[in-house]
């Protein structure tokens, strides 16, 4: 009697699915059969749940039908997960966060077990309740790299501390999720609270930059990952290895530093034809030693050698190939599968190469030998690249491999001739490709195929190739890398200066569809990130062309960045009185201080035609030449002038949008603060009676950076310029370099014996087609500043960004900057850090 009352309470409960959706209906009669095998009551609990949650929302309800199959095959039951999933069914928009439950959810019971499951639901639910974003982030992260490996402990120690982010700082789990999990898997749970406590500050004082911040894509973030991680710092002993690679090889090679973030993978020494360029941190001082040692023979042993590699490309062309078109001929055959003839090659030439050196320095292949080893009993399809080249490791050694099949050491054998060149590696490569059965990788798998101290030897020359449109992308990468130039868009039409240059834009976006570094958009056009067409406007609209330094190519682009120049439209006369009357007394004293140092004072003029008085020195000096029988000059005289210092100064505002951002000293926003310095600036310097102008700069892309000149040199401070200052605004982004070219060019009408360029900026050098390589426009602000120094002119930084000690050394030099601790002081320390640079 009870099981027919069940029965029915079942088709009744089908017949209400089927009344809110004929597919949901026709779905869950699909699925009962499996859900029924636990009883009637579980199957009615079910078709219960389904219901409200297709009368929640259809998608919620479909979804949940759909995943219950799977999550019943593996739990082996019904009513704890549908519990968990029904809860979703509390707030709207919950789609996503249903989707990403029930996708994980057969995971969770596999890995985690039934207790496991309960609790990471649990902290999930929990988090959906305060947020719902940071819950669908929760769910949708993979059960196993949630728990790091630990299971639900590892679960529970990163809810403890997003728990205590969250109480504290208010810190949303969807802001750091991803970033955090990368920091628990190099430095532990240890790490991840100072991690993101510091995070918490940056994204407060910018967002843009905080959300750089947490994706691990900043500087200031990757700074201190690297500050908490164990390892040998290249950097800071790059003197020694290129001292002891020049004592083992006999030559000099150049060493760079080369930008690492975890993202990349396992660090290692990488090379192009010309240099190597070395990680910041490395995991031994062994790895150190040996990795460039054995990067640097690649450069002393010929695998670049251009003459060799000619041999084996058939080309009608009279003149050799480039390097790079030889590659690409050479290659072209296995386009097809060229991850895998390039691992192949690479261990051939590895050979070639360890063996050179291995006869010219003692122990290096046993010791090269002995670093190999850590790496075996790895899993995977990497682990067979790495047993093949031990294997020929232990070839040069002598050693027979018992892993190493006779026809392929017979191969090999030639290799270790101290005669064998770069082609023999080559051919080498294509007998392993065509004879030896190789796994093959994914790209995240790649770096894990190499043995310690050993890297790709061709992927950076193909990759510049491809950066110029005329390649394939390097294997093992997207066609959009991150952190590396990008190819020119798909009609190969990119801007025709930068084809005359082998050059194409800045540095790689972030992952597809994450922001940029400047908030750029997810689908942005190729155009906008500075990778293609820089559009049809004409040259006078587009403004000045200048340079940019590429650190990444060691060269610059010519006419790259384009300036224009416009008025401010903005005025606010009320504003500029308010500032006046709020600063009068700070104005007062600032004019006092400049009064004591206008000229007034006469200095003499010694040895002068003509003058007020007769220079006793320069008369005695006259007759006594005149006895004795030459023809001296007659300048006996000598006058006084006022002692005028020559100064021009030209004060350079940042108005990028972060001077828009609320202050915490005294409330208000920082441009307030701007507005206010750049005023007692200029009434200062009419004091004074020195040469100044006032400018502003934003940009939005290299070929859109605007300078706005608030104040000229032959300009009078007028009420328009004072209101102008009151209505100063923030927009765009920071492309500093550009502006401090053309500042320079600014100083060109203007004589002086002394020029300064004070910038006054709140952050970083930073724009919205940097591809969130921040080192990028760093670099080129760097040379833009030796430029100005070249030319005369003496930048000098005023920042309210508490981080610029974390860069402004490298930009402007020690002494040419000041960080200031507090944005309040802005508007008189101005003024008088003029005072101090004209002395």
């Amino acid at each position: 009697m009870e099981s027919s009352s069940r029965s029915g309470e079942v088709d009744e409960a089908l017949s209400r699915l089927s009344a809110l959706s004929f597919v949901g209906h026709r779905e869950a009669v699909a699925a009962l059969p499996s859900i029924a095998r636990h009883g009637e009551g579980v199957a009615l609990t079910w078709l219960q749940a389904s219901s409200d949650l297709f009368a929640h929302d259809r998608e919620c309800g479909r979804i949940f039908v759909r995943g219950s199959v799977a999550a019943e095959e593996v739990s082996e039951e019904v009513l704890a997960w549908t519990e968990q999933a029904r809860t979703f069914g509390r707030w709207r928009g919950s789609v996503q966060a249903l989707a990403a439950f029930m996708d994980n959810l057969p995971v969770a019971f596999g890995v985690l077990g039934h207790a496991g499951e309960r609790r990471w639901a649990q902290i999930g639910l929990l988090w959906c309740r305060r947020n719902l974003e940071s819950g669908a982030a929760y769910f949708a992260t993979p059960v196993k790299e949630l728990s790091g490996r630990l299971g639900i402990t590892g679960i529970e120690a990163l809810a403890t501390t997003a728990e205590e982010l969250f109480e504290r700082r208010n810190l949303l789990l969807s802001t750091y999720l991803e970033g955090a999990l990368r920091v628990r898997n190099l430095l532990g749970h240890q790490a991840v609270l100072p991690w993101a406590v510091r995070g918490a500050d940056v994204l407060q004082a910018a967002r843009l930059r905080g959300e750089a911040y947490f994706r691990l894509e900043s500087e200031e973030s990757l700074s201190q990952l690297l500050d908490g991680m164990s390892g040998y710092r290249t950097r800071d002993h790059q003197r020694l290895l290129a001292m002891l690679v020049h004592a083992w090889l006999g030559e000099p090679v150049a060493l760079k530093d080369k930008m690492w973030s975890p993202e990349q993978g396992r660090p290692f020494v990488e090379l192009d034809a010309s240099a190597l360029y070395l990680p910041v941190i490395l995991p031994t001082r062994e790895d150190a030693l040996l990795g460039s040692l054995h990067a640097a023979a690649h450069l002393r042993f010929g695998t670049f050698d251009v003459g060799v590699l000619a041999a084996l490309v058939d080309t009608e062309s009279e003149s050799p190939l480039p390097l790079g078109d030889l590659l690409l001929e050479l290659v072209a055959p296995w386009q097809g599968d060229l991850t895998r003839f390039l691992l192949c090659f690479d261990l051939c030439e590895d050979l070639r190469v360890d063996a050179r050196v291995g006869a010219a320095v003692p122990n290096y292949l046993t010791r090269l030998s002995q670093l190999a080893e850590r790496v075996l009993g790895l899993e995977g399809p990497a682990q067979v690249y790495r047993d093949l080249g031990l294997a020929t490791l232990r070839l040069a050694l002598g050693n027979a491999d018992p892993g190493l099949a006779p026809e392929v050491a017979e191969r090999l054998r030639p290799l270790l001739m101290a005669d064998a060149t770069v082609a023999d590696a080559f051919l080498c490569a294509e007998w392993l490709c065509g004879h030896v059965v190789l796994p093959g990788l994914e790209d995240e798998e790649i770096r894990e195929a190499y043995l310690p101290a050993r890297g790709p030897n061709l992927s950076r020359v193909l990759q510049a190739k491809g950066r110029k449109g005329e390649g394939a992308p390097q294997p093992g990468q997207s066609e959009q890398p991150r952190s590396t130039p990008q190819p020119a868009d798909a009609s190969g039409e990119g801007d025709g200066q930068a084809n005359a240059d082998g050059a194409e834009g800045a540095t790689g976006s972030a992952q597809p569809g994450a922001a940029g570094a400047v908030g750029r958009r997810p689908g942005e056009s190729a155009r906008r990130r500075g990778n293609g067409k820089t559009g049809t406007m004409p040259a006078r609209e587009r403004g000045h062309p200048y340079p940019e330094w590429d650190y990444r190519e060691g060269r610059y682009k010519r006419e790259w960045a384009w300036v224009q120049e416009r008025t401010l439209a903005e005025s606010n006369a009320s504003e500029a009185s308010r500032l006046a009357a709020r600063h009068a007394r700070t104005l007062k004293q600032l004019k006092r201080a400049m009064q004591a140092q206008k000229p007034t004072r006469l200095a003499p003029e010694r040895r002068q035609l003509e003058g007020e008085e007769i220079d006793i020195e320069a008369a005695v000096s006259y007759v006594t030449e005149r006895h004795a029988g030459r023809a001296p000059s007659a300048t006996v005289y000598k006058r006084r002038l006022p002692n005028q210092r020559d100064i021009s100064v030209i004060l350079l505002a940042d108005l990028s949008t972060s001077v828009m951002q609320l202050v915490p000293q005294g409330g208000g926003r920082l441009v307030d603060r701007v507005r206010a310095g750049i005023l007692l600036f200029a009434e200062s310097l009419e004091v004074v009676g020195d040469a100044y102008s006032i400018g502003g700069f934003c940009s939005k892309y290299r070929d859109n950076v605007t300078w706005y000149t608030i104040k000229d040199f032959d300009e009078p401070l007028s009420a328009s310029v004072r209101n102008t200052v009151g209505g100063l605004s923030g927009r765009l982004a920071t492309r500093m370099g550009a502006a401090i070219r053309h500042a320079v060019t600014r100083f060109d009408g203007v004589e002086s014996r002394r020029r300064l360029l004070l910038i006054v900026s709140d952050g970083r050098p930073e724009d919205y087609d940097d591809g969130g390589d921040r080192r990028y426009l760093h670099e080129d602000t760097r040379m833009a500043v030796k430029e100005a120094v070249a030319n005369g002119v003496h930048p000098f930084c005023i920042t309210v960004d508490a981080l610029g000690q974390e860069y402004l050394p490298q930009i402007f030099g020690k002494g040419h900057y000041l960080v200031l601790d507090q944005i309040n002081s802005l508007p008189s320390k101005l003024p008088e850090i003029y005072l101090r640079l004209r002395r």
